[in-house]
């Protein structure tokens, strides 16, 4: 017994100074197993993160960005709404799953979806959260109305606030000579002058700013497009993190300062009453290529110049739609007969929305890059259903504004790229419906003969 005793008490002394005895403890095998034990469960962690991201990788991506703006509204993830799933992304299951002492497994089964999707509707009920169209900014915002029920004019936007002001939401505007993003960023970070930056990042087309201003939280995110910067700032009291600090993320990825980008959470943006597009002409029997979204839920088609248009055929998986207006004169085709276009760099042209050429109805020519079938940047208002040439003045394919796609009951999330349909689609869908195309020039001055302003009427 005494014996046992001395054992006891070295193996205790031994533990408690982090020494293990070997010789004490090695016919039972703790020595050898311990490192063994550790080993296998470093080599599960990876292989399970792994196989996660696969499982998020198959979804599909509304799916992905579900997850994430319930993630968001629950209070468990923190990041951009962009539907890539990440170790962060995964984090933040982790996270939800935890605080409903639900395994950490990083996937969610049906049960926990369900459960987080009830978690981030209520969370949405709580604050009435809310998409609205700024008609001074001309931005679409996701609001907090029960945070911030009183609106009144802003300096260059809409202000929203509560009664003492412990919260604040205002949009700005800004335009004119040296308005770049760059220089909007630094007045941003300078003024007010007590702002104190905890983040601080600008990229090409957009910048983030957040920190405290006085005894207050702020966040500034703005984008830039065609000369102009619009952004969005939040004001709140520290006290009111708890319900802000969420809210502030879903509006960052929620905030449409153009139209197409943003992510709205309470259905698709609002179409407008009277929409412009362009057409390519491929026959001069007035068979007119364009994109089938511009055409949705029109009750009246024209082509500038042409009179009235019917909708005679379109196809949802390439994004297609073909019109015809009878009796026109004077129709130039497009050359899409020749062969394949090759390349990165394009060069848009299309007719110009009017409202952002003082009513006129110019052809514009612009330069993008084309990464898989995604355009970036993205083109001006107008261009959807233009003509997408390649280095050599060849069609390459036709610009279409990419279908919204839906994440969850009653949301839609606006992808804010374009894309280019390519021109073997383009004529497989024209000869499925017996329309031979033309062969012509190539070069930016002959396709600008071949394009029409499409418009579409909505009720």
């Amino acid at each position: 017994m005494r014996i046992v005793r001395i054992v006891a008490a070295l193996s205790a002394i031994a533990f408690s100074s982090g020494v293990l005895v070997a010789g004490l403890l090695s016919q039972s095998g703790a020595v050898r197993a311990e490192p063994a034990k550790k080993k296998a469960a470093a080599k599960k962690k990876p292989a399970a993160a792994q196989a996660g991201r696969e499982v998020y990788a198959a979804m599909p991506l509304a799916e992905r960005l579900a997850i994430q703006f319930d993630l968001a509204w629950s209070g468990d993830y923190n990041g951009l709404i962009t539907g890539e799933f990440d170790d962060r992304s995964i984090a933040a299951v982790k996270s939800f799953q935890k605080s409903n002492t639900f395994k950490d497994t990083g996937v969610l089964n049906p049960q926990e979806r369900a459960l987080l999707s009830a978690a981030s509707k209520a969370g949405q009920a709580r604050v009435g959260w809310k998409m609205v169209d700024d008609p001074v900014s001309q931005t679409r915002v996701g609001l907090p109305t029960k945070q911030a029920p009183n609106a009144s004019k802003g300096v260059s936007g809409s202000r929203w606030s509560s009664a003492q002001g412990q919260v604040q939401i205002e949009t700005f505007r800004v335009s004119g000579p040296g308005s770049t993003l760059a220089a909007v960023f630094e007045q941003q970070k300078r003024n007010p002058s007590n702002r104190k930056l905890e983040v601080n990042l600008l990229r090409p087309d957009f910048f983030i700013l957040s920190g405290l201003q006085g005894l207050k939280k702020f966040y500034v995110r703005a984008q830039a497009r065609n000369g102009e910067v619009r952004g969005l700032t939040v004001l709140y009291d520290q006290a009111t993190e708890g319900v802000m600090d969420p809210i502030v993320v879903v509006m960052s990825s929620a905030f449409a300062p153009f139209p197409g980008s943003g992510i709205a959470l309470n259905g698709p943006p609002t179409r407008r009453m009277v929409e412009y597009g362009t057409g390519i002409v491929v026959t001069t029997a007035g068979h007119i290529v364009t994109d089938r979204q511009l055409t949705a839920g029109c009750n009246i088609i024209q082509v500038s110049g042409h009179g009235d248009a019917s909708r005679i055929a379109d196809d949802p998986a390439s994004g297609l739609a073909v019109l015809r207006v009878f009796g026109a004169g004077n129709l130039a085709p497009a050359a899409l007969v020749h062969e394949g276009a090759k390349g990165i760099e394009l060069t848009l042209v299309g007719i110009a929305d009017p409202q952002s050429q003082d009513g006129g109805r110019d052809t514009v020519a612009t330069a993008a890059r084309i990464y898989g079938d995604a355009i970036e940047p993205a083109p001006p208002l107008g261009l959807s259903g233009a003509a997408a040439l390649d280095s050599q003045g060849r069609v390459f394919g036709m610009v279409t504004l990419k279908t919204p796609v839906v994440a969850g009951a009653g949301a839609a999330i606006p992808l804010p790229a374009a894309s280019a349909v390519p021109i073997d689609t383009i004529r497989k869908f024209l000869d499925a419906r017996y329309i031979t195309p033309a062969t012509g020039r190539s070069g930016v001055d002959a396709i600008k003969a071949s394009l029409v302003r499409v418009i579409c009427v909505r009720k």
